[in-house]
């Protein structure tokens, strides 16, 4: 069972094209079993990489979640230009915004803080080894085919920068035609995109993909107060990829990437904040990268996987009077060996991963780490409805030293259950990037010193059952967070270098625990889809002794999906998404947030090639300057000026376009 498993699959560690023939085909589950009649010659599959070895996604004991290329398309018309709904909108998964002046944000799953979460492309770190928070409003949807994503600890699998989870985003792969597509969209708030995707084959081996897109936002001051609610920008971006595959079963995926952008936030030209001091902010940047996958089978059960990937992303900041100027490096290499026998499948490798930070005008937080590692994945059918997981890593950090992340994973799965358990245990390594730091910069924070690794702990229990249309699934998770960073102020009394803030361990666990619940079904063509999360996370207060909420962490949040679709002739959905009450830290209007409701209706119309699209976002003009000011009375001592964005900022939106498909 295992071994036919794989080989329909593919061979273990296949590149991400591997997924050509897979993604012509719909597939409405998430993570749950399938509940089609297979046959040997006729399984429905959807093989995941992000869990290392490439197995069947309901045949994995590591809970791999997957967006489809469906909801993909779906979300792609919503926000077209970056995937921020795409992932927001997925259960466990929080999209936090962490500067208001430039709108930027990072993703946190089941709770844990987004500098944990590793942001692949195909497998590959092309956007960092710490991906900057400003870095998902820069990444299209518009040639996604899947996205997989694994929470809690895979620090086993790609270390430190995956403390809380990874989402690994898949690219869509040339067809044996050519094929292509155009999008024009435009928004009430004075926002446009044009984005294309083209693939076609070049040769009998070779074959070719070009995403492009441009982008560009009016700033917007939705409530007169002089101060930016929607930061404006100008972002172009273009990603050509290549895939080649030899006679002999081998295999090289090679991508570039280039994007520049112009972003500007905070007060208005001619405007002020409070004591007369103007905050204008801006971040001008300019990113490369390029990657490759190289797989050569080594006879019939076993396979070489080697890969790697480097990125160079130029940054001029302007924070109110302060100029900061900075670069980041990111590269990998990576070697695998990897086998499988009737009951077995093993993985062995080793790494090499580099984080270079280089500041024109802060100097003393530059930081050069070099992190050797090895790692190994077992995976072990015991019987037909039971499997397990094992993976291992060690890091040797050049700066904080050896680390070790062990993970392991439990699947039974009788008739149509899904039971998974999974238990890991990971690191992060600090740097002055904490989300704190994004709305300021670095000019007041003190030099970091004597900082320990973060370290986690996390744990989980999914349970899934599949009758008929109908899918249900349930997850349990828990996670415990040592030596979390933070940024505190300075006693003024005791400091002369004239920094206001310093970034610090936090004594005690931050503690996180909850549950998601998912319901779906499908009614011919329409698709129903229910979803519930109950985090409760809590961190020691300042006195060490007792306990309080972890702030902007909602307790309750729901959501609900209405969907109509007919291929080829109209989709017509209705969502409802419910933010309950959130813990506020440093806000001098509240201590608490209020809930709220977001509502939105999507349309379209196909004729032939041609999409007409509407989509019409936060029904209910939710804003949080209707409420509270943005502002804060004074500047903090970091240096901002905003409170943290608790509810959505940016009122109802409309937007609408045309689709445009070639070939095919």
């Amino acid at each position: 069972m295992f071994k036919k498993s794989l080989i329909m699959a593919g061979l273990l560690l296949m590149p991400a094209f591997t997924y050509a023939n897979e993604n012509k085909h719909d597939h409405d589950h998430t993570e749950v079993k399938e509940h089609h009649e297979h046959s040997d010659n006729n399984i429905e599959k959807i093989q995941v990489t992000a869990s290392r070895l490439g197995r069947i996604v309901t045949e994995s004991a590591t809970r791999t979640e997957i967006v489809n290329g469906e909801e993909i398309q779906e979300k792609a018309l919503m926000r077209p230009g970056n995937i921020s709904m795409l992932v927001a909108e997925t259960g466990g998964v929080r999209v936090q915004t962490t500067s208001p002046a430039l709108g930027s944000a990072n993703i946190r799953l089941q709770g844990l803080y987004g500098r944990y979460t590793q942001l692949l492309s195909d497998g590959l770190p092309l956007y960092g080894g710490q991906t900057a928070s400003i870095g998902l409003l820069q990444i299209p949807p518009t040639d996604l085919a899947n996205v997989e994503i694994i929470k809690g600890s895979a620090s086993s699998l790609y270390g430190g920068s995956a403390l809380g989870g990874v989402i690994n985003l898949i690219s869509r792969t040339p067809s044996d035609d050519y094929e292509g597509e155009v999008l024009v969209n435009v928004t009430s708030k004075s926002g446009q995109d044009i984005t294309s995707y083209f693939a076609s084959p070049l040769t009998d081996t070779l074959s070719a993909s070009v995403t492009a897109g441009i982008h560009h936002q009016e700033t917007q001051d939705l409530d007169d107060d002089g101060w930016i609610d929607i930061a404006g920008y100008e972002r172009a971006s273009i990603r050509p990829r290549f895939y080649w595959q030899g006679d002999n079963g081998a295999n090289l995926y090679v991508t570039l990437g280039a994007m520049t952008e112009e972003r500007v936030g905070g007060t208005l030209d001619d405007a002020t904040v409070p004591d007369s001091n103007s905050f204008r902010q801006t971040q001008d940047t300019l990113r490369t990268d390029i990657g490759f996958i190289y797989d050569q089978p080594l006879g019939q059960v076993m396979n070489i996987n080697v890969r790697g990937s480097a990125m160079n992303q130029n940054h001029e900041h302007i924070f109110g009077m302060d100029n900061d100027d900075d670069n980041h490096k990111s590269s990998l290499i990576e070697s695998s060996l990897s086998g499988y026998s009737d009951k077995t499948a093993w993985l062995v490798g080793v790494a090499l991963q580099s984080e270079k930070f280089n500041s024109d005008s802060f100097p003393e937080f530059n930081y050069a780490y070099q992190v050797p590692g090895l790692f190994s994945q077992l995976d072990y059918e015991a019987s037909d409805e039971i499997s397990l997981s094992l993976s291992a890593r060690a890091d040797w950090h050049s700066e904080y030293g050896t680390q070790v992340s062990p993970r392991i994973s439990l699947l039974y799965s009788p008739e149509n259950w899904t039971i998974r358990g999974a238990y890991g245990k990971g690191f992060f390594a600090p740097s002055p990037f904490i989300e704190d730091i994004d709305e300021a910069g670095l000019s007041r924070l003190a030099p970091l010193e004597n900082l320990d690794e973060e370290r986690a702990s996390t744990a989980s229990i999914d349970i899934s059952y599949v009758l008929g249309s109908m899918e249900t699934s349930m997850t349990i998770f828990t996670s415990a967070i040592d030596n979390v960073t933070e940024l505190v102020a300075i006693d003024e009394m005791n400091d002369a270098s004239g920094k206001q803030v310093h970034i610090v361990n936090t004594a005690g666990e931050s503690e996180i625990s909850g549950a998601e619940l998912l319901l779906r079904y499908r009614w011919r063509d329409i698709k129903f889809t229910g979803s519930y999360l109950y985090t409760n996370g809590t961190k020691n207060d300042n006195s060490g002794v007792g306990r309080v909420p972890l702030a902007l962490t909602p307790q309750h949040s729901a959501g609900f999906v209405a969907m109509w679709e007919e291929h080829g002739s109209h989709l017509v959905g209705f969502e409802a998404y419910y933010t309950g009450t959130q813990e506020l830290e440093n806000n001098p209007y509240r201590d608490r947030s209020e809930a709220y409701w977001h509502l939105g209706l999507l349309g379209q119309i196909t004729i032939g090639k041609i999409s007409l699209f509407v989509n019409a976002e936060n029904l209910l003009n939710v804003r949080q300057t209707k409420v509270d000011s943005l502002v804060l009375p004074e500047q903090a001592p970091s240096g901002r000026w905003t409170t943290d964005i608790w509810s959505r900022n940016d009122g109802f939106t409309v937007n609408a376009g045309l689709r445009f498909q070639f070939g095919g």
